[in-house]
Formats: C-alpha cells, sequence, structure tokens
C-alpha cells in the first residue's frame, strides 16, 4: 500500500521477536510471565513433589480447549498441502516405495517459546520435499511426557506437505518412567471407551496437527496392560482417522505388556502395527529381520513401507555406520522406509559459533549428499543421502505463487531489500516454500556455488547466492510445479541483483516432464533486464501454454567471477490484495510485555504483520505471524507518549499487504 512517510524499523532484539520470556517494560516491576510456550501434559496423575523452575504440570484429561489461554498462540493456521512427484532428478531415485520419516527435537519440553525466539540458532530445517512425516520429538518424567508441537513448525511443514505428530513419551523406568503414568494413558470409561484417546484427538485438532507418535517404553506391564493399550491405540487412530490424523507406533512394549524392543515386526508387536498406521522399527533391526518384516507387512494386508527402519543420527550425522542396502537397495525394490532420529544433528554437532550457513550447508549434506546436487548425485559415498534414493515432492501447484526465499530464521531481517533488523531472529511460520531439489545448477563448465545467503535479502532474512567463474551457461532449477498458463496475463517477476561481475541471466520456463528420469527439461528462454541494485524484472510467458512444469534461471557470464543473488519470485495473472484483519486489541498486558489478538482477515492470508507507529509516522515492525495472536515482550513508552498505536496489516501469497487493523495500549 502507499504511505506519505513509510520507514519501516524494528525494535530491539528482544521486542522485535516479541519472545522473550520475563522482561517488563517497567523497571523494577515484577513481571508476569505472559509469554506463551508450547504446551505439554501427562496424561491424568502428575509426580510427586513441586516442579522446577519455569515448568508447569497439567494433566491431559483436564484439558479443555476453553481454558487453554495459549491455544491462540500455539494454534497452527496452514491446512496441510496437496502434494506432487516430479520425475525424480536421478535415475537412482525411486518414487513410490521408501519414504522418511523424521523424529526432531527443535527445544526444550518446558520453556519453549510458542512462536519463535531472538536467535538465528535454531533447526530451520528445509528440504521438506524428501520427508513423510515429522515427529515432535521430547518429553521428560520430570516436565511432562505428552507434547503438541509449535505452531511454526507446523505451518512450514504444512506449506510443504508434511503432516506433523505430537509425542507420547513414556519413559523407561531408569529414566524416571512410572506405570501409572501408562495406565492414564490407556485407561477405560463406564462405556469401555479411552477418554484420552478423545482427548488427544481433540488436542491435535485445536492445534492443526495431523496426530501421535506413541512410544511405550515403561516397563513392568503385564498383558492385560498390553490388551488396553492395544485397544486404546486402536480408539486414537479410529477417532482420529475422522479428523484426518494419524498414528506412529513405536517398536517397544510387546503382547506381553512387557519392554523389549524387537527391531523387526513380528508376533510380539504386529497387534499394534495392526492398531496404528505405522511403526518405527527400533535400532536393533538387520538385514534379514527387516526384510522379514517386510514380507510379514504384506501378509497382514499392508503396504511393507508403512514400517520406518529406525537410524540413529543423533550422535554421528552423516558419519553413522548404516546398512543401506538392508533399507534402501541400489538394485532391487526397497524393503522398507527410513526412520531419521534426532537428524537435528546436522546443527547440534557444529561449535557455538555457528551461523545460519554453517548448518545449511551441514544440513545440505545431509540430504543432498557429497555432490550437493540431486541430478548428479554421488553414489559411492558411504553416506546414502536422501536424495540419492527417494524422490523429491513438491507443493507448488496453484496461482499465485510466490517466495522470498526465507528459511525461517537470519541474522537480519530486510523488507525492500534494506535492513530493518540488524539482530538475529527465528519464526519458521514465516518460512517460504522452498526449492525441493537444492542445487541442480546444467552446466558444461565449472559449476559454480549456490547457497541460502544471510548476508543480504530482498525480504526476510535469506536470498539465493549464484558465486562463481561461469565459463560456461549455467542452469539452476529452482522449482517443480504445476501451476496454470491461463492466459497471456501470466507473468513472472523476478527479484535480482548482480554484486559482482556481470552475468546475462534469462528465465527458463518448461511445461513438459522430461522424458526420463535424470534428463534435462526442455526449457524455453526469456531474457531478463539487468541494472544496478535490486530490481525486479517481469517476464510474459509469451508464446507458451498448458502448465509451468520447472521454473529455473539460467546464467552467461562474460569471463569474470560473478556473485548473482536472486531475492523474490511470483508467478501470477494479476494483482491480490488480502483483506484486513479487524478487532485488534491487547487482550493481556504487564508494563511492556503485551499479548495481542484479532479477528482473521476473510480470504487468502499467508501471514499477519505486526507494527507500533510513532508519533513522527514511523512504522516499527514488532512480527509476524501465521496465528490469530501475537506476544510482543519489553516495549516502553517513548518520550512523551501516554499511549502506543499499533498496526496490523494482513500479508498475502504475493507479498502485498492488505490496510491496516488498529488499536492503541495507555502507558
Amino acid at each position: 500500500m502507499n504511505l506519505s512517510r513509510r520507514t519501516v524499523l524494528f525494535a530491539s532484539a528482544a521486542a522485535a521477536a516479541g519472545l522473550v520470556p520475563g522482561l517488563s517494560g517497567t523497571a523494577g516491576a515484577a513481571a508476569r510471565d505472559l509469554q506463551p510456550h508450547a504446551s505439554y501434559w501427562y496424561p491424568d496423575s502428575l509426580p510427586s513433589g513441586t516442579p522446577g523452575t519455569g515448568i508447569t504440570w497439567r494433566s491431559l484429561k483436564a484439558w479443555r480447549a476453553e481454558d487453554d489461554t495459549d491455544l491462540a498462540f500455539n494454534a497452527a493456521a496452514v491446512p496441510l498441502a496437496a502434494r506432487f512427484t516430479p520425475t525424480p532428478a536421478n535415475t537412482t531415485a525411486r518414487s513410490g516405495q521408501a519414504r522418511i520419516q523424521s523424529l526432531v527435537s527443535f527445544g526444550p519440553t518446558s520453556g519453549n517459546p510458542s512462536q519463535g525466539a531472538p536467535t538465528a540458532d535454531y533447526y530451520a530445517l528445509t528440504h521438506w520435499s524428501y520427508v513423510d512425516e515429522l515427529v515432535f520429538w521430547g518429553g521428560s518424567s520430570g516436565e511432562g511426557l505428552i507434547l503438541a508441537p509449535n505452531a511454526p513448525i507446523v505451518d512450514a511443514a504444512h506449506r510443504h506437505g508434511v503432516p506433523v505428530l505430537g509425542n507420547i513419551f513414556l519413559p523407561p523406568v531408569a529414566y524416571g518412567g512410572q506405570l501409572q503414568w501408562t495406565r492414564d494413558l490407556v485407561q477405560k470409561d463406564a462405556t469401555g471407551h479411552y477418554p484420552l484417546a478423545a482427548q488427544l484427538v481433540a488436542v491435535a485438532d485445536a492445534y492443526g496437527f495431523d496426530g501421535w507418535f506413541v512410544n511405550a517404553e515403561t516397563s513392568g506391564g503385564n498383558t492385560a496392560l498390553a490388551t488396553d493399550t492395544r485397544g486404546f491405540v486402536q480408539e486414537l487412530k479410529a477417532l482420529g482417522t475422522a479428523k484426518g490424523q494419524r498414528v506412529t507406533w513405536y517398536d517397544s512394549m510387546t503382547a506381553t505388556g512387557s519392554v523389549s524392543w524387537q527391531g523387526a515386526l513380528n508376533s510380539q508387536n504386529q497387534a499394534f502395527f495392526q492398531a496404528a498406521d505405522s511403526m518405527f522399527v527400533d535400532f536393533r533391526w538387520s538385514k534379514s529381520t527387516l526384510a522379514a518384516s517386510g514380507t510379514l507387512a504384506g501378509q497382514l494386508g499392508r503396504s511393507r513401507y508403512e514400517l520406518w527402519a529406525g537410524v540413529d543420527v543423533e550422535s554421528n550425522g552423516t558419519s553413522t555406520s548404516v546398512n543401506w542396502d538392508a533399507i534402501v537397495p541400489s538394485a532391487s525394490a526397497h524393503v522398507v522406509s527410513l526412520g531419521f532420529y534426532r537428524p537435528e544433528w546436522t546443527r547440534n554437532h557444529l561449535p557455538a559459533n555457528r551461523t545460519p550457513g554453517d548448518f545449511h550447508a551441514a544440513d545440505d549434506l545431509f540430504w543432498t549428499g557429497a555432490s550437493l546436487d540431486p541430478a548428479k548425485p554421488n553414489t559411492t559415498a558411504s553416506w546414502r543421502a536422501p536424495a540419492l534414493r527417494v524422490a523429491d515432492r513438491s507443493t507448488v501447484d496453484s496461482l499465485p505463487f510466490a517466495t522470498v526465499f526465507n528459511t525461517g530464521h537470519g541474522l537480519k531481517w530486510y523488507e525492500g531489500g534494506e535492513v530493518t533488523l540488524d539482530t538475529a531472529w527465528n519464526h519458521l511460520g514465516l518460512q517460504d516454500r522452498l526449492p525441493s531439489r537444492r542445487w541442480v545448477v546444467r552446466t558444461s563448465g565449472a559449476r559454480p556455488s549456490v547457497t541460502f545467503d544471510f548476508a543480504d535479502a530482498w525480504r526476510g532474512g535469506s536470498s539465493v547466492l549464484v558465486d562463481g567463474t561461469l565459463g560456461a551457461p549455467a542452469t539452476l532449477d529452482l522449482y517443480e510445479t504445476r501451476l496454470p498458463i491461463g492466459s497471456s496475463e501470466t507473468v513472472v517477476e523476478l527479484t535480482h541483483r548482480t554484486d559482482a561481475g556481470s552475468a546475462q541471466v534469462e528465465l527458463a520456463v518448461a511445461t513438459a516432464e522430461p522424458s526420463a528420469p535424470g534428463q534435462a527439461p526442455s526449457y524455453t528462454y526469456f531474457p531478463v533486464s539487468s541494472g544496478d541494485g535490486w530490481q525486479t524484472s517481469t517476464v510474459r510467458l509469451t508464446g507458451l501454454s498448458g502448465t509451468v512444469r520447472t521454473l529455473a534461471v539460467r546464467l552467461t557470464g562474460s569471463g569474470s567471477p560473478v556473485r548473482w543473488r536472486l531475492g523474490a519470485l511470483a508467478v501470477k495473472n494479476a494483482p491480490a490484495e488480502p483483506a484486513a484483519p479487524t478487532d485488534l486489541r491487547v487482550t493481556d498486558a504487564d508494563g511492556g510485555n503485551l499479548r495481542f489478538s484479532w479477528q482473521p482477515a476473510a480470504g487468502e492470508v499467508r501471514h499477519y504483520e505486526l507494527h507500533r507507529v510513532l508519533a513522527d509516522g514511523t512504522r516499527r515492525f514488532l512480527g509476524g505471524t501465521c496465528q490469530r495472536a501475537y506476544y510482543v515482550a519489553g516495549l516502553a513508552a517513548e518520550q512523551g507518549e501516554s499511549a502506543a498505536r499499533f498496526e496490523l496489516r494482513a500479508v498475502g501469497e504475493l507479498y502485498t499487504e492488505s490496510t491496516a487493523a488498529t488499536t492503541t495500549h495507555p502507558w
């Protein structure tokens, strides 16, 4: 929108992120903790004693949505997107066979902020195209056993078509587990139903995630408890299926009620597998037990790929020794699916001064492999990266489509190419739909490096940087799509900048699938205008019809090293401005710590952005979120200010902004 004075600034690091607990705008005042956190519970009974500092003991059985004061901050807003599988980028990746489940601990059980934090040091997963199911791992005997995932994680996953499961962790006795908690979970009411199964489905429905991972590892049970547990899982699945939810069972409790990790699907645990949608096979598997497991799954009328063979990468990451041929053999059909345990190793193993760039370099190596190009996978490395064996998926199938290549964290925040926050941040809910194949570069010359770069951006925290000497034209594949070319009005916009050297830039568009896996698309090239600084070039798809299948850019250099960055990409038929939110208000306050809520805008909205408006008309950015509520910490009155003024705007898929909803808050 047009404003006569629009200087976009951010508040201090804490206030900008709005996510630091315990800050107060009044010096010396004792602040109430208004900071919302991700939710966690015990099934019913609570431990004896007193919880530790910052821990709240809660009973799931007593939970009610109407009493959940943090629900508005924790409820995911992005629906689960449909996915499609394009022709694989290489000849070794297969569709319709092994899939990947990822068990990730994004943060602590307690004290985990609901909506991001003022740090870039975060596991900002971007290789969603290889993941089929994400489990929000965590839980402890001293904090809580049942975890609901943070809304930003669910929103980012859903944009990429990935379901997210909450975690139910009944820990081993050695880690404080109590068999009473298992009995609490699977208790029956007078009608023979399992009330906590209904509660779990209600939580997932209210919070907007996709089901539960059930991990019953507390020993001491008997056959009766196993029978009740199986009945509980059956009812959890039946109730959840009606809500589009799923259940994964962990290979732990057996039919006798004992905890005995089988490392296989067999007679000891098949009843639990049959009660659930899938099963995580414990790490004790072997080539023969996985082969037998796949066979048994088929005999039970189930797919062998509903079994996730556990691969523990928490300690050694890409140096983990794995018998890959037992899971995803090279010369025959895949045996079962893959279950990665703790792939956030790609962040955690790095030194304390790690940067987002360091993390993404390690994460790219994990998911793409040593070649860093899924079209040319390294087939000899000991680490068999997912891109080598598993076909990538995409959700880019409708107009309008836009991206600013925001990974969901950064060292700074940018708007219109200008720094508007000079400190670090993370919020996965603001992450874009990102390229599924990173990075496919087609050239007969030396391959330039391609990375997400955090030193500069058009909007958000990152851009795509191409760096190197272009001895021959280089085509960088960006998105596999199913975007209809509706009319001559369909245009592609690229926001780009040349930092060093010079390069001729062309948009590359393919309207047909490659003839076979590993083959290059047949591109049509459109020249893109160049100039100084950030610029947005508009390209009409003249002469094309049907469906855009691949979007790419081709760079042709002049012999000198080139540094070129892509800040934004959009495909659209016409501009679209979202409707405005309404009823912006402060719902709770303690000094300079404020909770906001609003009524959502009608129609499609990507996210909301909250600003503070100063006396001179300057707008100070306080944060963005996909939710209908937001928390801001550490605000204070400006000189002579009796009340703070706030504006909230809806941001559409094309990053256009609505008119503002406004409110004031007296100091």
